[in-house]
């Protein structure tokens, strides 16, 4: 299938105003985003794309003012891209190696998540997922049931399962991700993986969960937190990331406000992820 790339310059930049943008864009058929230094990346069907789609869009600034170019990007083999720009297997904590399909098993290592990256995020090398990966390969996950909140290609899932999660569910408000996340459950057999397309309005209808896993970023996280306690098992663990260092006081306010404990902070390049414990029923 081929894509509609549209490049939205916002000036004045912020996160906010990035992330405000990708909301008034998701109902008019974007599927997938991807932040850059001065704006974002917004993907659409071909099929599906009119100019007049970005006409009439603004931001609740007075002062912000944004601009809009798109080119058509082909249907591509995106192992190869990947293979020849981005993607190089890693490990981490000495636990875990992700790889593609096209590169070689590392057998000396305990675990292997093979991931066919295409336009989803999460192959491991981002600091926030690798820092996530990290926590729960600290953690004792056996029997426990999760919840991967903004999936992506479904790494964190499948590691949880690969830990001995007893079932795994994957939301995610990307069609691109869901997809690529039950090819990649497939690679690395991992059957006790549901996915569900959709954002935290769904978690109203699900249950309570041992462990919930969110790698989204800093404004998501604040306004879905409190549902995110609702889902939790009194004890149970929420890890999160996808915010900097500054964003952590902010994060924390709100997590105390909910009676979760900090447990563990990971700080990588600025980035962070935190694991809170619920203290007691909400």
């Amino acid at each position: 299938m081929n894509y509609i790339q549209v490049k939205a310059i916002i000036t004045p930049y912020s996160e906010d105003r990035a992330d405000v943008l990708m909301a008034l864009m998701g109902p008019l058929g974007f599927e997938s985003f991807e932040n850059t230094d001065g704006g974002l990346l917004a993907y659409i069907p071909e099929a599906d794309f009119t100019a007049e789609k970005l006409t009439g869009l603004e931001l609740p600034w007075d002062d912000t003012r944004l601009a809009f170019s798109h080119e058509l990007i082909p249907d591509q083999n995106w192992n190869e891209e990947w293979e020849k720009h981005y993607f190089q297997p890693i490990v981490v904590e000495n636990k875990c190696v992700v790889r593609s399909p096209f590169h070689a098993a590392q057998p000396e290592i305990p675990l292997e998540i093979i991931i066919a990256p295409k336009m989803s995020f999460g192959t491991g090398h981002h600091e926030t997922t690798s820092m996530v990966m990290a926590l729960l390969l600290q953690m004792e996950v056996e029997g426990k049931t999760v919840l991967d909140m903004g999936c992506g290609t479904g790494i964190l899932g499948i590691l949880a399962s690969k830990l001995g999660a007893v079932e795994v569910t994957g939301i995610d408000i990307d069609s691109w991700c869901t997809t690529n996340s039950a090819e990649n459950c497939e690679l690395n057999a991992v059957s006790n993986m549901q996915l569900k397309l959709g954002d935290a309005s769904l978690l109203q209808k699900e249950g309570q969960f041992d462990l919930i896993l969110a790698n989204i970023n800093k404004n998501i996280l604040l306004a879905d937190l409190p549902q995110y306690v609702k889902n939790l098992r009194p004890g149970a663990t929420l890890i999160m990331s996808g915010f900097y260092q500054h964003d952590l006081k902010d994060i924390d306010a709100l997590a105390q406000k909910h009676k979760l404990r900090l447990k563990k902070t990971l700080e990588n390049n600025q980035w962070t992820a935190v694991a809170y414990v619920l203290e007691a029923a909400i």
